[in-house]
């Protein structure tokens, strides 16, 4: 099914919505839990941690005096609480007037011997001499928090600290949080359903946009352009795949120009070929002269053919990293010298003026025929590009521990925008071009591929009327044993 989907139930908006009113209902249980379920426990152990710091608070400030038996009146008063102190026979020494009201003691204020007795041994079999325990208290029908403690006189004999905190009931006060958490309950998640809606839709909106994006450039569409949001993480998404479309633009051009210039390479040299056999069938083929010279242009124009063929399959080899190098020890001086013999023949037929200035010794350690290949079609790439002078200089230094070959001509040279492009296959200038007379249109992406290879440096120096210069450098090796005796 193409159609839009009304739930999409994988997708980024409904489970981003699931989440936050998963979220919601989540924080709604634990209130209910906190608030309803365990309140009492709750509670029942706050309770008890204050009373017990306030027992404490009274073992350690515990004197026989007026000014405790004032403490003892103001925190009972403060905070709802039964306190007296009595001696080892349960009579009282101090308490507060709470205790006309309390049932553990008799008409002559003694506590109640059972429940002094049960007390005292609590206290004496805990360690700490002090115990906090919630009783149940049958006769006032409700839960007591009691507290005791022995206390030392100052005549040496002992007393006993007893303290009781009725807890009160909290029905009718957890019957009304109920209450209130259910229509707080019922609010919050009417309220996160509505707000992850939006939340979920604001989040996916820009990854949808994205999406509708990459797929117009699925389509070949390059000119899409992926907008940015909210956040820096889809901001970061859009700019790669902005970067990704002009790469792709780039490559599709590249793609366009490469099989428009290998038709044009293929063509030309195919329509001569079988013109010339053509006039070798109606015309020469009985003249030994003619028939030679249209053999020898079929003979050139198959060799052309050949050089682009192979040309293809060096790029090819270099770009997939299957080529592997010879490594060699080998003088680049006199590899560069052989080579420009090579080009004499377009100094006496054409009038061209190649130079060379090359320092003596220069070795390297590579594969010198791939780096013969590039430094030909760097020399080949002068000639056919240098100006009306026909000027070409070449020269190889060896400096700071690197051999450095460059080539210079007199041309059009190169705008500083396009110089990065000049390693790409089939790349035009801007500037006036002129076709290669010999090779392929892919000799700097070799190069450019070798020379990568060879993890070597390598650049262009242009400037625009001025003509231009190439130039690489590998390091420098150790030279042949003969030549430590020169």
């Amino acid at each position: 099914m193409n159609g839009k989907k009304i739930f999409d139930f994988k997708g980024l908006k409904f489970k981003l919505w699931t989440y936050f009113l998963l979220f919601a209902a989540g924080i709604m249980i634990v209130l209910w839990l906190l608030q309803i379920i365990f309140i009492n426990t709750y509670y029942e152990s706050m309770k008890m941690r204050q009373v017990e710091k306030i027992g404490n608070h009274l073992v350690s400030q515990y004197e026989d005096s007026d000014i405790y038996q004032n403490l003892l009146e103001q925190i009972s008063f403060r905070n709802g609480l039964m306190i007296r102190i009595v001696d080892e026979n349960g009579e009282p020494i101090l308490s507060n007037n709470i205790f006309n009201r309390d049932n553990n003691r008799d008409k002559n204020g003694r506590m109640n011997p059972y429940e002094f007795n049960m007390l005292k041994s609590r206290i004496q079999n805990n360690a700490e001499k002090t115990v906090c325990f919630v009783q149940n208290d049958e006769g006032m029908r409700m839960h007591t928090v009691v507290f005791g403690a022995v206390l030392q006189n100052d005549d040496g004999s002992k007393a006993y600290l007893s303290m009781y905190a009725p807890l009160a009931p909290i029905d009718a006060t957890t019957q009304v949080l109920q209450n209130q958490l259910l229509i707080v309950t019922i609010l919050s998640l009417v309220f996160a359903f509505i707000l992850s809606y939006f939340i979920a839709n604001r989040l996916a909106r820009p990854i949808s946009k994205i999406t509708k994006s990459a797929g117009k450039l699925a389509k070949g569409d390059y000119s899409v352009v992926f907008e940015h949001g909210d956040y820096t993480e889809v901001n970061q998404l859009a700019e790669v795949l902005n970067y990704t479309t002009q790469e792709l633009s780039k490559t599709d051009e590249l793609r366009r120009d490469l099989i428009a210039n290998v038709s044009h390479d293929l063509r030309t040299p195919l329509t001569i070929i079988k013109s010339y056999a053509e006039m070798i069938r109606d015309l020469s083929g009985d003249n030994p002269v003619k028939r030679q010279a249209h053999t020898q242009v079929i003979v050139d124009e198959s060799d052309r053919l050949s050089g682009l063929v192979s040309d293809m399959l060096d790029l090819s080899k270099l770009e997939s990293g299957t080529l592997k190098l010879n490594i060699s020890r080998f003088d680049m001086a006199e590899t560069v010298k052989e080579i420009i013999n090579r080009f004499a023949v377009y100094q006496h037929r054409d009038g061209y003026v190649i130079t060379s200035e090359c320092d003596e010794r220069a070795w390297v350690e590579a594969d010198e025929l791939k780096i013969s290949q590039v430094i030909y079609n760097l020399i080949g790439n002068a000639v056919n590009y240098t100006g009306e002078d026909k000027t070409v200089h070449i020269a190889v230094k060896v400096q700071d521990g690197k051999v450095r070959f460059s080539v210079s001509d007199s041309g059009e040279g190169i705008a500083k925008e396009e110089i990065d492009r000049v390693w790409e296959r089939y790349y035009k200038s801007s500037h006036r071009h002129k076709r290669a007379a010999v090779g392929t249109g892919i000799g700097l992406s070799i190069v450019k591929n070798i020379l990568l290879l060879h993890h070597a440096e390598f650049g262009v120096n242009s400037k625009v009327h001025k003509g231009s210069t190439f130039w690489f450098s590998l390091n420098k090796a150790d030279g042949m044993k003969e030549d430590a005796l020169l």
